[in-house]
Order: structure tokens, then sequence, then C-alpha cells
């Protein structure tokens, strides 16, 4: 059936960000793998009630779709609620994927012409910014509290932040991605030692270099994998209590190596090349 033994066998879990992309897939690949219920959440009705009822037909009485704007903690909490009551009260795995990912300039400068016009960046305001924390970072805090919150009692469970690889790897022009992706990171990797003895798993995970929307009209770089392959490769980290979860070979390679002082002419050159073909108009990775 798959390769994580039959982790998820009969296993109860929430899924934000889960009517398209790599939530959808998440979803999809729990409920092949066997999982009792699962509870999309998200804040688009229309893509969340079409998928609802699609899945409905292949396993019935195991889905149910949540509308949620996680940048409000009211709704994330009333979302959780639901799905306990959903489950009869037994929740087991919260993955937390709703999130954005965000480009544009920092301050206006006159390369800053060229990203405007060729791949539609436009410099970001301090709105810009509180809402990629809202979105990115707080919407996955307020899952992780309420989470908790029901996990103790019931004598574990298991939270899965889905981060990204800029989060170490800092890719010009996307300072707001990365700066929200690193703090969901820390944040989870902090809360991992906070809980386990109380029995619940914390995991950050990068989905990869995936073709899904989160591209826009760009389009995503060449090599992207699905959004199938990166969620088998996120569930089988989660499956294996890994402490990071990297997504694709990218990540894997990255990880190690970019707070490495002994390489930083290496690392320097890299990014500065990343940075100046961005700034030439074309998006790579």
């Amino acid at each position: 059936m798959d390769n994580n033994k039959g982790y998820f066998l009969g296993k109860n879990a929430v899924v934000t960000g889960a009517a398209s992309g790599v939530g959808l897939a998440l979803c999809e690949e729990l409920l092949s793998q066997g999982a009792g219920k699962v509870v999309l959440a998200d804040i688009n009705e229309e893509n969340l009630h079409t998928h609802e009822k699609r899945l409905q037909l292949q396993y019935l009485g195991r889905i149910k779709g949540v509308r949620c704007d996680v940048t409000k903690e009211n709704e994330v909490q009333q979302m959780i609620d639901e799905a306990v009551e959903f489950m009869d009260g037994r929740f087991d795995l919260l993955i937390n994927n709703a999130g954005l990912g965000l480009s544009g300039l920092f301050t206006p400068t006159q390369a800053g012409e060229v990203l405007k016009e060729k791949l539609h960046m436009r410099v970001q305001t301090n709105e810009d910014w509180e809402r990629a924390f809202k979105i990115n970072f707080y919407g996955a805090l307020y899952g992780c509290r309420a989470a908790i919150n029901v996990m103790i009692p019931q004598g574990g469970g298991q939270v899965v932040n889905i981060i990204s690889g800029i989060a170490w790897s800092p890719m010009a022009y996307q300072s707001m991605y990365a700066a929200t992706k690193a703090a969901l990171n820390m944040l989870t990797l902090t809360l991992r030692y906070e809980y386990w003895d109380e029995g619940i798993k914390f995991n950050s995970a990068t989905p990869g270099t995936t073709l899904t929307a989160i591209w826009g009209e760009i389009g995503p770089p060449e090599g992207a994998q699905t959004a199938q392959e990166s969620a088998r490769k996120v569930l089988k980290g989660v499956a294996e209590n890994q402490r990071l979860i990297l997504g694709d070979k990218g990540d894997e390679e990255g990880a190690p190596h970019c707070f490495d002082p002994s390489i930083q002419d290496g690392l320097d050159s890299y990014f500065l090349n990343v940075a100046r073909v961005r700034r030439g108009g074309k998006l790579i990775v």
C-alpha cells in the first residue's frame, strides 16, 4: 500500500491549505494510506466543496471540508473544534500547510523596474509584511496552539508545519517568504522539544520545488516535482518522525551547507548568481 508500514492506518488528520496543490495531495495520500478521517481546511470554498464531493465518492464518511481563514485565530479554533467532533474526539495529526509563496522588492531600485515588468514584482509594504506573517507564520501558530490543547489530554499526537527550503537558502527578492518560513521552522523545532515528553511530535517539512499554483503566472522552475511526489516524501518523513523533512534533492543538498562558514565564498557565489539572474527577469532557484 505504501512505504510507511501502516503508520497512518486509522489516524485522523487535519490539513490546512487542502483545496489545492500539496495540501490536497497530502489529503489524498493520507486517505490512500488508510487514514481514518481527514478534514480538508481551506479559505477557497469553491475548490474545497469540489474536492470534498469528489473524495466522498471514494472515501464515504471519511472526508469533511471546513472553510477556514488561518489568519484568524477564532476561525482556526472553530475549525479544529469541528474536526474533533467529526473525528469522534480523536485528533492524531495536524499538517499546517496553508501559506503563500511570496516575492517582491524590499525597496524601490533601478533594477526593480525590470523585475516589475518581467516578473510582475512590486515593492512590499508594511501591510504586505504583516499579511505575510499572518498567513505563513501565525496561521500555523494558531493551529499548533489549538492542536496542543486537544492532544495533551488524549496522550499525544503529531503536528507538521510545512516550511520551505528558503528558510535556509536566502533567495533574492523573496525576503518575506524567507523570513516567514525561517520563523516557522524555528518555532516548530522549539516546540518539538517543549512537547516531546507530552507525547506530541513536531516536524518541519519542506515540499521541495513543486508544480503548484504558488509560482503564479511565472510558472515553476525546470525540474519541479509533482504535488503527489512531494506529498509522499513529506509523509514518509512524518512516519519516521524526522526532525526536518526534506522534500526533494535540492533541499537535501542545501540544508546541511547553507550556514557552513567554511564554504562562505561558494555560498556567496551561488546566491549572488541567483540574484543577478533574477534581476535580469528569469526566475531560477
